[in-house]
């Protein structure tokens, strides 16, 4: 699993004359086996001229290293093996490898952002189960049991209302339960009270979980984005499966919004811009608050190192082309400079709104 410090190494790479692989892979043996990966891999590969060590780094890796219990991977390798990194994740990726000066980051920028620290809990009448995970995987279980409810027979002892002994079975057996999900409720706030918690998920039956979300504290409460049917008893990998789903939901819903508020505010003559001639120009300005990206786009273009101005068509630059070095992928470049420069960065998968407005865009922050 990478950790923040290693994408701010990735990041802050500095390019050198021998170019750096980055290749991506879904690595789901649950989907194909493991030759099949290996296979397609290789095939990517070769089609890299010129790099033939940095080549033979990844294949070796992945023959004699890799365990293949993950399923997703990512491989950066340049200077011949000298510089090489691989971070297996929980996520699966779409395959593809890059050939740039500096890692190619967009895809695991993604996942950094999108699947960090969010917790699931399972609930029911007598107890709950709480699991924490970071970036797909899962980094801390825990869970709490209440009093067992008895449903008492019709017509026997307390279960008829007025009868000696008390109020009524169905009462009871409704106290009881309302007080396991009351104290389930503590015990879930204890559990992720010192965690990061971004976004949270209910399991459960649709009636159980409406009563459980009313007792949490606002502030968890606000971190709620989705609930879904699951038995308390699942297993962790069929809970984890369907969190990852539900946290792929959400965050599609949260990118069309984002979308949205993008096109509104440029159509508005607001603080944003669209297209990549103006991004690239809010970009090299540093006024980029948010950079919004189509997953894949690509275009070549050139950029200042020393400044962090990117370009696409010189006839909009104030530098000739002997002055700037020419990038396969300015869009990538732009990437990475908004990521230095402390802007949030979104790569949006499949928004035809924001391929037709140009693929890419900004909110700016002045």
């Amino acid at each position: 699993m990478i950790t923040q410090e290693q994408f701010q190494e990735l990041l802050s790479f500095q390019p050198t004359e021998e170019k750096v692989l980055s290749l991506y892979l879904s690595t789901d043996t649950s989907l194909e086996p493991t030759e099949m990966i290996r296979l397609k891999a290789k095939n990517m590969l070769r089609e890299v001229c010129g790099y033939e060590k940095d080549v033979q780094a990844i294949e070796t890796y992945l023959n004699h290293s890799f365990d293949w219990s993950a399923q997703g991977l990512v491989v950066f390798s340049s200077q011949d093996g000298e510089f090489f990194r691989a971070y297996p994740t929980a996520v699966s990726f779409r395959n593809r490898l890059r050939v740039t000066p500096k890692p190619y980051l967009k895809p695991l920028g993604h996942l950094l952002d999108h699947y960090a620290h969010y917790g699931v809990i399972l609930v029911d009448r007598v107890g709950a189960r709480f699991f924490a995970y970071h970036l797909g995987a899962l980094e801390e279980v825990a869970g709490t049991m209440g009093e067992e409810v008895h449903k008492l027979k019709q017509g026997r002892g307390s279960s008829a209302v007025g009868r000696r002994g008390g109020i009524g079975g169905g009462s009871r057996e409704e106290e009881v339960a309302r007080r396991n999900l009351r104290e389930a409720a503590g015990a879930a706030v204890a559990f992720f009270n010192n965690k990061p918690i971004r976004r949270l998920f209910l399991g459960g039956t649709a009636e159980t979980t409406a009563q459980f979300r009313d007792l949490l504290p606002k502030q968890m409460q606000s971190c709620l984005a989705g609930t879904f049917a699951m038995d308390m008893n699942a297993s962790e990998h069929d809970v984890r499966q369907a969190s990852i789903k539900m946290l792929q939901a959400a965050n599609e819903e949260r990118e069309k919004k984002l979308v949205q508020t993008l096109i509104g505010a440029q159509a508005r003559g607001g603080q944003a811009v669209l297209g990549l001639d103006d991004t690239l120009q809010a970009v090299s300005d540093r006024r980029v608050q948010t950079l919004v990206v189509s997953d894949g786009f690509q275009m070549p273009g050139f950029v200042d190192l020393n400044t962090g101005f990117v370009v696409a068509n010189l006839a909009k630059s104030p530098f000739s082309d002997r002055e700037l070095i020419p990038v396969d992928d300015v869009v990538d470049s732009a990437f990475t400079l908004s990521l230095s420069q402390g802007a949030h960065v979104e790569v949006i998968r499949e928004d035809p709104n924001l391929d037709n407005a140009g693929k890419i865009g900004a909110l700016l922050r002045f």
